[in-house]
């Protein structure tokens, strides 16, 4: 897995990638029937469309504060929005329709109901879309006290086996058994490190991808919708999903736009004037925007 994700790895993560140094075939020696292509694109600054699914709880106010955020820019992006709730039975069809088509989404949490026998739809997705790596980058930002230091770091995790190959049985009445895929010992290993320091850093980025089409959403707690004191207060952090989509602006070949959103976000960040209570702020959702576009160049 780590050696056929390593072409997007370098794309999704490379400062400034040119096109011409863009890898455009997988790793040699790589073994596998779902080489990573990624999608090769023209480049010609044409507008992109992007599936937008607005997600459960804080998800709104997130994926609200991208869409500032890329029209106050002028990035060369256009969202076709659906609002997707965590306790549907299933993913809409016309959702899975325009993911398929413009082969990019962006991406609220959606909460997972517990009990009823209702799947999550954050399995869902990746099932249907073969979205087999999730990648997330753990990073220090200057400025924002963290437990750990100098932490730069990508966590590529199994995304359709493990745990959510959905092998499971009940062995008699009551007791059910699930069984677990573990495709090797380097994903068991990343899994690990990736526990141990999550509560500690600054902020993760990241999204699940597969050979077609990748769906960008914050990473470390994507599955993670907010308290309603958050929502009712608006004070979600939009930091993560808005450096998410930066990952997505470099991955559809705009970087100088990604760029400036990347910096824009750190100067907010380094400033410390405006960060949400889970920073050590008092600011809202809108307010750490509103300062996101005022650092733009």
């Amino acid at each position: 897995m780590a050696r056929r994700s390593t072409p997007l790895l370098r794309r999704l993560l490379a400062p400034s990638p040119s096109p011409s140094t863009t890898p455009s075939t997988p790793l040699a020696g790589a073994v596998s029937r779902r080489t990573v292509t990624y999608m090769p694109r023209p480049g010609d600054g044409a507008p992109r469309g992007v599936t937008l699914i607005t997600g459960d709880g804080i998800g709104p106010l997130v994926t609200g504060a991208v869409r500032q955020v890329m029209e106050a820019m002028h990035a060369p992006v256009y969202f076709e929005t659906y609002e997707v709730r965590g306790d549907m039975p299933t993913v809409p069809p016309e959702v899975i329709e325009s993911i398929r088509r413009n082969k990019v989404c962006l991406k609220g949490g959606l909460a997972t109901p517990v009990g009823g026998g209702v799947s999550s739809l954050n399995v869902q997705l990746r099932k249907e879309l073969d979205l087999y790596a999730a990648l997330v980058n753990c990073f220090n930002l200057p400025g924002l006290p963290t437990r750990h230091d100098n932490v730069d770091i990508v966590v590529i995790r199994e995304n359709t086996e493990g745990e959510y190959s959905g092998l499971e049985h009940e062995v008699v009445p009551g007791v059910v058994e699930s069984l677990k895929v573990t495709p090797n010992l380097y994903g068991n290993l990343v899994a690990n490190v990736a526990a141990g320091i999550a509560g500690g850093t600054g902020v993760m980025p990241g999204g699940n991808v597969g050979q077609d089409h990748a769906v960008f959403e914050q990473g470390a707690s994507a599955g993670n919708v907010g308290n309603e004191k958050i929502v009712e207060k608006k004070r979600a952090n939009p930091v993560a999903l808005l450096l998410s989509s930066a990952m997505m602006l470099r991955h559809l070949q705009f970087p100088s736009f990604a760029d400036r959103l990347e910096t824009a976000v750190k100067r907010v960040i380094a400033e410390g004037k405006y960060r949400t209570k889970d920073l050590g702020g008092t600011s809202t959702t809108q307010e750490v925007t509103d300062a996101v576009i005022a650092k733009l160049d």
